[in-house]
């Protein structure tokens, strides 16, 4: 075997490796000796309350004037075990043993008005099951599926109209209505689904396991088209000005026509592409796990500046704020890059707790992170003073 085809070997068991290191502790839920994973983000509505997922698998509500906070019920574990347990402080034992277990929570949860109703919130659990809450009081409104459970849910909830998208590991997208959590349709893929939905005109979009990028009409549930990458696909979709952006652990990210499908471009990077890429102003900004940031003309794929090495991998969603993409590292940094001056690079905002994978959330010239400490933060974008901590832990 020459030295190229080994190194091309080589290659691909490192990815491999890495895909079963990481389903393995996500598709089992639990690590000896540590607490349930997870990594939700945060909601804000237009009252000023923040609504997030804390690490012993409970709906969080924070009063983002006064720091108040109130909790929901914890999600509950399925008696035959395997979805998102952990030891606690009260468990001896394995991680999934003891007397104490927890519900990991991926997705960020997803706000809505429902007629009659009012303000719900909706979260999905790696326990297979999706909740909605009254948003005022955290009271369950409904549960899905009643009386069984799905696959583990690593996909955030994704709402546009009457209707609620997830993906799940069993390897299907489903569609929900969101007053009373009634299956509307489900579509199946080839194979487990970790990325969020986006939904863009009659569209639902979504990235799977089974090296496809898949458009699904909204009211139908049919398949619209099917695009085949080189590897697994984790990234959530992207859609802008009629554009599908996904990223792939084939190193590529992908440029796709809305309608048909059809590849626009792809650009190679140094990595996978795993987070989501964010879209401003006709350029796109995509973190790659190579340590950079590839900053492209959202039209051609050509590179506009960069790329910026970047001191840390970026895991968590990046999000947009006063003409800055705002970045956190998983070794400590918040960074933000100005959009009307990218020559300059990026810098660092502040320092935060590492091991950030939770996506960002803005509110004015905050933005908040759940930090893997179960701890909400805060921080001003321009001074890079901290507003927060509050304890995520139940009390």
């Amino acid at each position: 075997m020459n030295l190229k085809r080994k190194k091309g070997l080589l290659v691909k068991v490192l990815i491999l490796t890495g895909i079963l290191l990481i389903s393995t502790m996500l598709l089992t839920g639990c690590v000896k000796g540590m607490t349930a994973i997870g990594w939700a983000g945060v909601a804000i509505d237009e009252n000023g309350n923040a609504y997030t997922a804390s690490k012993e698998g409970r709906l969080v509500s924070v009063n983002l004037s006064n720091n108040s906070i109130q909790f929901a019920e914890s999600l509950k574990t399925p008696s035959s075990g395997g979805f998102g347990c952990a030891s606690s402080a009260s468990s001896s034992g394995s991680a999934c043993g003891g007397s104490s277990t927890a519900v990991a929570i991926y997705g960020t949860p997803a706000l809505t008005n429902v007629p009659v109703l009012g303000n719900l919130v909706y979260l999905a659990g790696y326990n297979g099951k999706i909740f909605a809450y009254d948003a005022a009081s955290l009271q369950q409104r409904w549960v899905y599926p009643v009386d069984s459970y799905l696959g583990s849910i690593v996909s955030a909830i994704t709402i546009s109209g009457d209707t609620l998208y997830f993906g799940c590991s069993d390897k299907k997208l489903y569609a929900l209505d969101t007053a009373t959590g009634a299956l509307k349709w489900s579509f199946s893929t080839g194979g487990e689904i970790w990325s969020s939905p986006s939904v863009e005109g009659n569209s639902v979009f979504i990235s799977s396991f089974d090296k496809k990028i898949y458009a699904i009409d909204t009211a139908t549930g049919e398949k619209r088209w099917e695009f085949v990458t080189g590897a697994t696909n984790v990234s959530t979709p992207v859609v802008a000005n009629g554009i599908v952006y996904a990223g792939s652990l084939d190193r590529n990210l992908y440029a796709l026509d809305a309608n048909s499908g059809s590849l626009i471009w792809k650009f190679e990077g140094g990595n996978w592409f795993w987070t989501k890429p964010v879209v401003y102003n006709g350029v796109i900004y995509a973190p790659c796990f190579d340590n950079k940031v590839y900053i492209l003309d959202a039209k051609t794929g050509n590179t506009v500046a960069g790329p910026f090495e970047i001191d840390g991998k970026i895991s968590s969603w990046p999000v947009i704020m006063n003409n800055k993409v705002v970045f956190a590292t998983e070794n400590g940094k918040l960074l933000s890059l100005d959009t009307t001056n990218l020559s300059q690079g990026p810098t660092q905002v502040a320092t935060i707790v590492n091991n950030v994978t939770a996506p960002l959330a803005t509110s004015g010239d905050i933005v908040y992170i759940n930090g893997s400490d179960n701890t909400l933060y805060g921080y001003n974008i321009t001074t890079g003073a901290k507003q927060l901590p509050v304890s995520l832990k139940f009390q």
